[in-house]
């Protein structure tokens, strides 16, 4: 993976939650793909990882003192000549001889006769020495995870912390006895209130934090996903979809002919509500036609051709699969929409625009759910089904980008701009893509060729609006800040009421000038615009986190885990709430915040 142009998923989990990144998101068609296509890759790395790192941390052993800046271990050195004119010991170096000696029988392996130790030491020492009486009970909590009990774990780091609220090494024990007791949440909890004290410094502390985040997303998402009930997106987004396909026949205009034959066919009825923006009804009208076709799955008793004879009645089963099948996927109901495209993509004698426009969707929710081999396979089946085909070539090379094969990316966008010379959004998707690629590889005159040749294709498709997005896009990746801000501009007076570009404008705002108020208004904007936009809500709550505002953060994330497109999505919006939990949590316990990023 030499030449990384994704843009997303190379961050974990953890730090998203603690800073207001700047996605490179697409706008338009590619955040269908870019934004639901990687944001979970790294997680068995990480876990894995998390896990060897934990294995060799220091935090396993006893120690001497809970305070950081004691270097050594109080003791007690009476020589033998001076014994008999020494003054009794006090409780505290009573108490100080019981630890030492317990953490002489504890690295013997001697762990109940250490923890019979830390105990007399801890029933001995005065209340006025707290810090030392958390180490006692650190101690013995450390014997307790020899012997695995994590109950009395908890209990004695419980103890240490109530002595000692920035005791690290109690907070990390305790945490991961948490973990062992499956209260993922209390570990999770305490796993973040170590890396505010450690000052985020610590790798395998934050890999662990990461790693319980990626845990809590997935078992909650598994949770909701199996019982959610599917949401249909925005109108906008739907209308944004469809404008990426070209060769669609569901998308073409109806003839006034097959709107007079509306009182007897669902397809056409659900055709005109698609045309009118009445989405709610699509897929009844779709049932409609498909139950009346019974079982068949043939179109037609001949082969298939695509000249009708005058005296045969069109069947619209396969389309109307096709459509209903598109908006169970735009709704995130893969379960309902995966049989529909399987009908048609096996209708030998469909026609074969059908039957790739599926392989094409089937492909795409195949990447929602990480499985890259199946959507290759997918395009490889289109690509043989339709090969003058523009819309196959134009999506695979969005999977390329993902899958991060960037040189078959540009040829899939060649062959699609051979097939339609005229398809802008290919145009600048190919442009983006060269300069991402010559942007990583820092070729400073192959980015400047790039750079000029996104001008030429606003000079040729000036009402394109997702050519300024991209161009946007690579300003601010050059830190062409107020180029990159009018582009933006530029792309929303074409496009209004495309939510995604107030988003990308608020994160420039944060990135360029550290204006909240700004952002803020932006992406308060884009809500208003779209109120489904999960993009807007999820940006909102990540900066509200920042702003310490997590119970708004809360509901922005909630709103995004319901427009949720897969489980994996879902797992991630989870696992940023679970992390706004918690720091609303530890705020409330300890006083601490994460440092916030300049500006915030």
């Amino acid at each position: 993976m030499s030449d990384n142009i994704s843009g997303e998923g190379s961050w974990p989990t953890w730090k998203i939650a603690l800073a207001v990144g700047v996605p490179v998101v697409i706008a338009g068609v590619g955040i269908y793909y870019l934004r639901t296509g990687s944001k979970t890759k790294t997680q068995d790395v990480l876990l894995e990882d998390a896990e060897k790192l934990a294995a060799k941390d220091a935090r396993s052993e006893p120690e001497g003192s809970s305070s950081p800046n004691r270097s050594s271990q109080l003791s007690v050195n009476v020589s033998s000549e001076d014994a008999s004119v020494s003054k009794p010991k006090s409780k505290f170096q009573e108490a100080q001889d019981l630890k030492n000696e317990g953490n002489r029988l504890f690295k013997q392996g001697k762990y109940e006769d250490a923890i019979e130790k830390y105990s007399e030491a801890i029933a001995v020492c005065p209340d006025k020495h707290n810090t030392e009486k958390s180490t006692y009970h650190q101690n013995k909590a450390a014997a307790m995870e020899k012997m695995e009990h994590w109950g009395d774990v908890v209990y004695e780091c419980t103890a240490a912390i109530n002595l000692n609220q920035r005791y690290v090494k109690a907070l990390h024990r305790r945490s991961k006895a948490y973990e062992r007791l499956n209260q993922k949440e209390n570990c999770l909890e305490d796993i973040t209130t170590v890396c505010i004290l450690e000052g985020f410094q610590n790798n395998s502390t934050m890999m662990y934090a990461d790693s319980i985040l990626k845990q809590i997303g997935k078992e909650k998402a598994e949770k909701k996903y199996k019982n959610r009930k599917p949401m249909m997106p925005s109108p906008i987004f739907i209308k944004q979809y469809f404008a990426s396909f070209n060769d669609d026949l569901i998308s073409d205009a109806l003839t006034e002919e097959q709107r007079s034959s509306a009182d007897t066919s669902g397809y056409i009825r659900a055709k005109i509500a698609l045309e009118d923006g009445n989405y709610s009804t699509v897929i009844q009208e779709c049932s409609a036609e498909i139950n009346s076709s019974g079982n068949d799955d043939t179109p037609h008793e001949a082969e298939f051709t695509q000249e009708k004879t005058e005296d045969t009645t069109p069947s619209y089963l396969p389309d109307a699969l096709l459509l209903r099948g598109t908006f169970y996927l735009l709704s995130g109901n893969s379960d309902e929409a995966k049989p529909d495209l399987d009908r048609v993509i096996d209708m030998k004698q469909a026609h074969p625009k059908l039957r790739a426009n599926a392989l094409i969707k089937r492909g795409s929710m195949s990447m929602q759910l990480q499985k890259p081999e199946d959507a290759e396979t997918d395009f490889e089946l289109a690509v043989q089904i339709d090969q003058e085909n523009c819309d196959v070539f134009h999506h695979r090379g969005q999977l390329n980008i993902l899958l991060d094969k960037v040189d078959l990316a540009l040829a899939d966008f060649d062959k699609c701009i051979a097939l339609n010379p005229k398809f802008a959004m290919a145009h600048a998707q190919r442009c983006y893509t060269m300069y991402r690629q010559s942007h990583s590889k820092k070729d400073v005159v192959k980015t400047e060729e790039a750079m000029d040749k996104f001008n030429d294709i606003i000079s040729q498709y000036p009402h394109c609006s997702e050519t300024y997005g991209l161009y946007a896009q690579a300003q601010t990746d050059c830190g062409n800040f107020e180029k990159a801000d009018s582009l933006f501009q530029d792309a929303i007076k074409i496009e209004p009421d495309n939510a995604t570009l107030f988003v990308h404008r608020g994160l420039l705002a944060l990135q360029w000038k550290q204006d909240v108020e700004k952002a803020v208004s932006l992406i308060s904007k884009a809500l208003e615009i779209d109120e489904k936009c999960d993009f807007a809500h999820e940006t909102m709550g990540t900066i509200e986190v920042q702003r310490g505002n997590l119970e708004k953060a809360c509901k922005h994330f909630a709103v995004s885990i319901d427009f949720a497109k897969s489980e994996l999505e879902m797992a991630h919006l989870y696992a940023l709430q679970a992390a706004a939990l918690a720091q609303g949590n530890i705020a409330k316990k300890y006083g601490l915040r994460p440092p916030m990023p300049g500006g915030i």
